[in-house]
């Protein structure tokens, strides 16, 4: 089987070369980078984040890759282009804003703030936490095929996204009923990190490799 093409994108932030050999060990042909033709072959895109709303987005910017990110995920979650998965902080800058950066514009692909965690638990959530994959109208999404119940990934986060209740797709229980995951058309983003949660997140990423295939 052909190993689809799935661009990383390269924005120089964080450990973004785990999220790549965690996608090729489940099968793709990952590659991280900032060429915008490259990208445009690809048959998924990913964007991963971790550190500060307001330093990603600027970031993201900086390297030219605003724009391809809005025009890819906006496209994916109309269900008209490709897959489209962001991680972490990546899932936060598809919302509208931040608490943490209020100054600094999200993507605006999804509605909706990312919200700070409240005073009653620790900050960051820096551990496993359980998913509860239930959508608000009962269904699962594709992101879930083939998982455990209890379902397990592993997070580190002091900001939630609060989400459109119809684009959520899983919750964890953290002080707050926290969105983990979002959904919406072909564009899938989790507050928790794949590629950190073992077997589970493993499969998530090959869920969203086949996806791509």
């Amino acid at each position: 089987m052909t190993r689809p093409l799935i661009a990383v994108l390269d924005y120089g932030i964080g450990n973004l070369r785990s999220a790549q050999k965690a996608l090729e060990k489940v099968g793709a042909d990952a590659r991280l980078t900032a060429d915008h033709a490259l990208i445009a072959e690809a048959a998924g895109v990913v964007l991963p984040g971790v550190g500060s709303f307001g330093r990603c987005i600027e970031a993201l910017a900086d390297a030219g890759l605003r724009d391809v990110a809005v025009e890819a995920a906006t496209a994916s979650a109309a269900g008209t282009g490709r897959p489209f998965l962001g991680v972490c902080v990546g899932m936060q800058m598809l919302f509208e804003g931040s608490d943490e950066s209020p100054e600094v514009p999200g993507l605006g692909v999804l509605p909706g703030w990312v919200r700070l965690l409240p005073d009653t638990v620790k900050r960051p959530q820096m551990q496993w936490n359980v998913l509860d994959w239930s959508s608000p109208n009962g269904s699962a999404t594709h992101m879930a095929d083939g998982q455990p119940d209890p379902c397990w990934m592993y997070f580190v986060h002091s900001y939630w996204a609060d989400a459109a209740l119809a684009d959520v797709a899983a919750t964890c229980e953290y002080g707050v009923d926290a969105v983990a995951a979002v959904q919406r058309g072909r564009l899938w983003a989790t507050q928790f990190h794949p590629e950190k949660s073992a077997a589970n997140g493993l499969h998530l990423l090959e869920n969203f490799v086949t996806a791509c295939s």
